[in-house]
């Protein structure tokens, strides 16, 4: 095992963690302090700060996993599907991809991203539900969906469904009325970017196969150094480069010789949720080894890195140490970057604001609106005025970009499958070398939970650029009036209407043939 360190460069950060030492601000997040953030985050704080002390709490947890692990094994059940958004899916993600075992994560509602999970070897298949309340639409589908599968192959579905849920939710009764296999309650007190060390992050990989013990064990180390009140304490310095570096309000985070595997796109989530909020916040942009903005001295930058070095003169706080100590820094570095930034970091007003209009589109289930125009594969549409005498693909992207400016960013938003569709990542370099300013790209409706919130809540800077899909194979969802083709495009233009209501610019890019569509976004962008 190894601490959790950090070592700036390129900055001076001295007399702001002077001050978070003397305000003693890290015994007091130990301490679960729910007045730090001020009396209006109180309320909040006071019921989301279990997460300081997880690698304690949690310990009951291994031996569950362990034995439910080993029950599975002996009936031949080794392929872990986890159905989860956000914080539910994207800890284990990291913790499993790093440990180098296999977890099926479903974090989306692509109906080919869905039917490739339900293509498996459904006799080897348990299917780990997580959600706090269980009425997440996603997660919901995803259940409604792998039952009737299990059933429709002959198989008990409720022996092979897991539920992670928050106890006395509505989840645990379904849970309980259904019979399903198990169910593990989580601790209530801990929001979802927070729970990489509850149940939503420890069962789904524990199942898999990672050493969850040993992820407790990494934690438990770090955690007192980064509990005290001293100027030696990596979290305080971490926090500081985030939210404490002037004019500097976006992040650009990368693993650069690092065995953690993933872990940018976890912190992006934390950070982006977290900060992201009353026009304000830190814009986290998980890039690539190698990215532009990585040697970009744009003076609204500040690198995050997991690396031994700064690959540019801006701000740089580097980062190492094992899996769960950097989990645990990265937590209590983003609660100072709160303090910092006079916000709550644990609440996300405006992520419920996509979740509403794409609800309303599913009950109403309206004509799609007409495209402007279509070029080969792509139908263009955009938010009002954008294509005002346009009529190009590459004009269209040059009136989105134009509405670019000195401190802004571009949101690349692919409704699309991120395994069958991989190609399509090329975009974000090249946009970034092409304006000189950060672009970040999400998966939906995956983003929604991560910088989806910054898009609507932060600095109102960027320009959004969403990319959709037909579905020729479509599947439905049990007991529900819509598809999840349905799902995901309401989803899609629930997101892109909301941005549009608060006077973002959006340009919006349906690929009426997905293969074709993205090689030709490819050979426009490169």
């Amino acid at each position: 095992m190894s601490a959790p360190t950090v070592s700036t460069q390129n900055g001076d950060w001295a007399e702001v963690v002077d001050k978070l030492v003397a305000e003693k601000i890290a015994s007091r997040i130990a301490a679960k302090d729910a007045t730090i953030w001020g009396p209006e985050a109180e309320s909040e704080a006071s019921i989301r700060l279990g997460w300081v002390d997880l690698h304690d709490t949690s310990r009951p947890l291994l031996a569950e996993v362990e034995a439910l692990l080993a029950d599975l094994r002996s009936e031949g059940l080794d392929r872990i599907v986890l159905s989860g958004m956000g914080g539910s899916s994207l800890a284990p993600e990291v913790i499993t991809r790093t440990a180098g075992v296999e977890l099926v994560v479903l974090d989306s509602t692509d109906p080919s991203v869905v039917k490739r999970a339900l293509d498996g070897d459904l006799s080897k298949t348990v299917i780990v539900v997580s959600s706090k309340s269980g009425g997440t639409v996603e997660t919901d589908s995803h259940r409604r969906t792998f039952a009737k599968a299990f059933t429709d192959a002959g198989i008990d579905a409720a022996s092979r469904i897991i539920v992670v849920t928050d106890p006395g939710s509505p989840f645990e009764k379904l849970s309980a009325d259904e019979g399903y296999r198990k169910t593990f309650l989580a601790d209530p007190n801990v929001g979802g970017r927070y729970s990489a060390l509850t149940a939503f992050g420890l069962v789904p990989s524990g199942l898999a196969g990672a050493d969850i013990a040993e992820l407790l064990d990494q934690a438990a180390e770090a955690a007192p150094e980064l509990q005290a009140d001293s100027t030696d304490n990596p979290a305080l310095w971490l926090g500081a480069v985030l939210a404490a570096s002037a004019g500097r309000d976006k992040a650009i985070i990368t693993a650069d010789g690092s065995d953690i595997v993933g872990f940018p796109d976890w912190a992006e989530q934390l950070i982006a949720e977290s900060t992201g909020k009353n026009g304000t916040g830190v814009l986290p942009v998980a890039v690539e080894v190698g990215a532009p903005e990585l040697r970009s001295e744009a003076a609204d930058l500040t690198n995050a890195l997991l690396a031994e070095k700064a690959t540019s003169g801006v701000p740089t706080a580097l980062t190492s140490g094992s899996l769960g100590g950097q989990m645990l820094l990265w937590e209590t570095a983003t609660a100072v970057a709160g303090y910092l930034l006079g916000i709550n970091p644990f609440d996300q007003p405006d992520v419920e604001s996509a979740k509403k209009a794409a609800r309303g589109l599913l009950d109403a289930q309206p004509k799609p609106e007409a495209a402007a125009f279509t070029e080969g594969a792509v139908e263009v549409r955009g938010s009002e005025g954008l294509l005002d005498g346009v009529d190009s693909l590459q004009g269209a992207v040059d009136a989105l970009l134009g509405k670019l400016d000195a401190k802004g960013y571009v949101a690349v938003m692919a409704y699309l499958d991120s395994e069958r569709d991989a190609d399509l990542i090329a975009v974000r370099p090249a946009l970034a070398g092409k304006t000189g300013r950060p672009v970040t790209f999400g998966w939906g409706p995956r983003f929604l939970h991560s910088t989806g919130q910054y898009h609507k809540g932060g600095h109102p800077e960027g320009v959004y650029l969403q990319i959709t899909g037909a579905h020729p194979q479509d599947v439905e969802i049990p007991d529900r009036p819509f598809t999840f083709g349905t799902l995901i495009s309401a989803q899609a233009a629930g997101d892109a209407g909301v941005l549009a209501d608060r006077g973002r610019p959006v340009l919006r890019l349906h690929l009426t043939d997905v293969a074709n569509g993205v090689q030709q976004l490819l050979s426009l962008f490169n």
